[in-house]
């Protein structure tokens, strides 16, 4: 039977890294799990599991899932956080593959994003496809601090399996709320060093776009409440990114003006 080793990525979720590592059992052959600093029992319920817990201080998601993947010992990597889990179908499809064989090097799964317990299949929310399944010779990570994705080689075409990954993005509005504002602050760092002018109303430009997309386009207007809540927080983050990203650059050439 071909072997899995499972990696994830763990900071103070206790609440969940347990139904995690039990959505694992019988499907991953090795659990790496990565922690950068958790102060809960996030590490001692890993080690209880018998997990391969490194402790490394957070440079970015890409790196983290790199490095993760640098200290497993099979060939083909399962990739998932610690608010995540595998639903059943997902266990099976992926236990049938390391009966029958692996006939693909990158395998997509849908994931199922939960809004404060609740499933969101709209907003742009689902089906969400991932590339989390795949062999390590053939494919990595790239190194973006956000919007981090497995890449491999153009000839190379996923292969989709049945089942999802279960993703709890937040218990409380709150929780999103700072996650929102903390990709924010990473994805402003990648828009100010761009070669491309952020005008005084590009960021409420961008937010509206985000806005229309997830409520209009995306059908989170049929969510109801949770709806526009997501896409309030789609606009928010899009006008904090693009307000800091503006802010950035110009000290940056403010910097440069100096120098001269």
């Amino acid at each position: 039977m071909n072997k899995i080793s499972a990696t994830i990525l763990a900071y103070n979720e206790e609440k969940h890294i347990g139904a995690c590592l039990e959505s694992l059992r019988g499907v991953a052959d090795e659990i790496i799990v990565v922690d950068s600093g958790s102060t809960d029992h996030t590490v001692e319920i890993c080690e209880k599991f018998g997990c391969r817990v490194s402790t490394r201080k957070f440079d970015g998601f890409g790196a983290q899932r790199q490095y993760a993947t640098s200290l497993t010992t099979h060939q083909y990597i399962l990739s998932i956080d610690a608010d995540e889990l595998l639903s059943p179908a997902l266990q099976e499809s992926i236990k049938k593959l390391k009966e029958d064989g692996f006939g693909h090097r990158v395998y997509s799964i849908s994931r199922l994003n939960f809004y404060c317990g609740i499933p969101v299949r709209r907003c742009g929310w689902y089906p969400d496809r991932q590339i989390r399944l795949f062999d390590k010779r053939y494919a990595n990570w790239n190194l973006r601090d956000v919007s981090e994705t497995v890449i491999f080689r153009d000839s190379v075409r996923p292969e989709f399996i049945d089942g999802d990954i279960l993703h709890h993005r937040c218990d409380t509005r709150e929780q999103y709320e700072r996650v929102v504002a903390s990709h924010a602050a990473m994805k402003a760092k990648v828009l100010s060093v761009r070669d491309e002018n952020i005008g005084v109303v590009s960021p409420f430009i961008h937010g509206l776009k985000a806005f229309w997309h997830s409520f209009v386009r995306e059908g989170g207007i049929f969510e109801g409440k949770v709806g526009r809540e997501i896409s309030m927080q789609s606009y928010r983050s899009e006008l904090l990114a693009y307000a800091t990203a503006r802010k950035l650059k110009a000290v940056t050439g403010q910097s440069k003006d100096n120098r001269k």
